[in-house]
């Protein structure tokens, strides 16, 4: 490609795009392995034990209920139980302070004062390290238009332990981005150049793609097949999350929409479902351009209270996992609340398996690991115990899938661990080496 249509390409806004496909075109030319991909996602407040996990042999198990909506892709999961957030009961701050701070990270919270809901537990600040998507970003990522993007679902607007996750290093905090909107600019649109008022804005980005049309063209006709097809699928990916964002009446008859500018009010509990596939489709594009090899997704925050009226229920997460092991109502509503975020998950996972990678009929899955996790195993005790974490895709083969490990008080810092080999890095230990036994020999190949 020629350094003025390199140029005019990325004055479009669109040239990180095209570039990123040469280069995934010269990797796949020169002989090299597709990149790795990293997905890490929260949801808040523990789970129903009885109900989250799998019963079965490693290779033959049945999800319970609350998983049962990944059934599909049981051949790409690894369930986890039994694995315990040993680092974060030491340190200062609360339960929800440390389970959140150290989810991630295996590391003690710094000094503070955020005072949490634990009369003798120490004021606490943020986490003490680094958090391991940010280790996996440093190794992999770092010569992408995104190092890493952290996306959010109605986290709270404070900056404080209990909405942060993902750490820069100590003290290091990185926020996640509510708006759909502002990601897509940011990421896609590159709309904070343009000298116009909205309307041009809007214009100029549902028209991007038309600019560049003739130059699809010709860099179609020097692609394969199967490069072909993916360029395709980028462009329309593209215009539909343009059409989504601009036509908020198409995400569905649950989401409360504002008037004027037609954007979807990314405050609003209502808007939780469209706001969450918006971030997901975003999250997705962004990888299979390869603009970023690294994205969170963080569901609401620890302490959590978002209430779910497309379910029925309009009682709030944080308050229903207060309520005693006893109250049958209450933990009806918190397996359902569970099962619709799993919903989600799957549909993230099923996301990633329809972009075609490889050569070999592989999809993007294939080489990207996603982490799901929970800053409490349960809600009502506050335990950092066996919590539930699965982990699905292969990462590039790095990893074996359809397994289901129960463990006896394992540490996740040895999951963090080993997720970071799974990138080849060379490191044994993750966090706080005290609470490192080992790597889980279990899931790398």
């Amino acid at each position: 490609m020629s350094r003025s249509r390199r140029d005019f390409l990325r004055t479009l806004g669109v040239g990180s795009l095209a570039l990123s496909l040469f280069d995934a075109r010269r990797l796949l030319a020169q002989g090299q392995p597709l990149p790795k991909r990293l997905i890490i996602v929260f949801t808040p407040d523990g789970t129903i034990p009885d109900a989250w996990g799998a019963d079965g042999t490693r290779t033959e198990f049945t999800l319970r209920r609350i998983l049962d909506p990944l059934k599909g892709l049981k051949s790409y999961l690894n369930v986890l139980q039994g694995i315990d957030q040993k680092s974060a009961y030491s340190g200062p701050g609360d339960g929800h302070q440390q389970g959140m701070g150290h989810l991630w990270t295996g590391v003690e919270l710094l000094p503070g004062d955020i005072k949490g809901g634990c009369d003798t537990c120490p004021a606490a600040s943020f986490a003490s390290g680094i958090s391991v998507d940010q280790q996996v970003a440093n190794a992999i990522g770092g010569d992408r238009a995104f190092k890493s993007l952290e996306l959010g679902v109605l986290v709270k607007g404070s900056e404080d332990t209990w909405s942060r996750m993902c750490y820069r290093g100590s003290g290091q905090p990185l926020p996640p981005e509510n708006d759909p909107t502002k990601v897509f600019a940011r990421v896609f649109g590159k709309l904070g150049a343009d000298p116009f008022g909205n309307e041009q804005r809007r214009a100029l980005r549902r028209s991007m793609l038309d600019f560049v049309y003739k130059d699809f063209n010709a860099l179609r006709a020097e692609l394969g097949s199967e490069e072909r097809a993916k360029l395709t699928q980028h462009e329309t990916m593209l215009r539909e999350l343009e059409t989504r964002l601009d036509n908020p009446g198409a995400l569905g008859a649950t989401c409360k929409v504002p008037g004027a500018p037609a954007i979807l009010d990314a405050r609003a509990n209502a808007n939780a479902p469209a706001l969450g596939k918006l971030q997901m489709d975003l999250a997705v594009n962004a990888l299979a351009c390869d603009l970023t090899r690294v994205v969170s997704l963080q569901w609401t925050h620890s302490v959590g209270q978002m209430s779910f009226p497309w379910l029925g229920i309009n009682d709030r997460q944080h308050d229903l996992s207060h309520e005693g092991d006893s109250n049958a109502d209450a933990k009806e509503k918190l397996i359902k609340m569970n099962v619709w975020y799993a919903e989600q998950f799957a549909y993230l996972l099923n996301a990633l398996k329809a972009v075609p990678e490889g050569a070999s009929g592989g999809s993007l899955l294939d080489n990207t690991l996603v982490v799901w996790g929970n800053e409490l195993g349960k809600g009502n005790s506050h335990t950092r115990n066996d919590i539930p974490f699965v982990m699905a895709g292969k990462a590039g083969g790095g990893l074996r899938t359809g397994q289901l490990l129960t463990f006896k008080e394992r540490p996740h810092n040895d999951l963090l661990a080993t997720i970071c080999r799974a990138f080849g890095l060379s490191q044994s230990t993750f966090g706080d080496t005290r609470f490192n036994t080992g790597l889980i020999s279990e899931l790398l190949v």
